[in-house]
């Protein structure tokens, strides 16, 4: 699964470049903040398999104004951080490595 260059950016973690983007209209569940936002990252220069982070922030843009921190920068790097470390390998192909940080959310009914 490649991400679509349009809307990604780039950020370089630890001397390697890679591409994250986030949605930038919610899924349906997103935007009633039913479930947490999620992002996704790749390797920038050899796409291989993709990392998919579910955060414990409902979506920015979410339709009931539940309000939501951005993600940074420093949040991506940390996640791609974890994820190296817990065994994903951006350059190998195969599914999406799921990284589940959504601890603590609470869902807006």
């Amino acid at each position: 699964m490649a991400l679509v260059r349009r809307g990604s950016r780039r950020i370089v973690v630890d001397g390697r470049a890679y591409r994250w983007r986030l949605r930038g209209r919610p899924t349906y569940s997103e935007g009633l903040a039913w479930s947490p936002c999620t992002f996704a990252v790749e390797h920038a220069d050899n796409p291989g398999t993709t990392l998919v982070v579910t955060t414990n922030q409902p979506h920015p843009s979410n339709w009931i104004g539940r309000e939501a921190e951005p993600a940074l920068p420093s949040g991506v790097a940390a996640a791609v951080r974890f994820a190296l470390r817990a065994g994903w390998t951006p350059t190998a192909p195969g599914s999406a490595f799921r990284l589940d940080q959504s601890a603590g959310f609470t869902p807006g009914y």
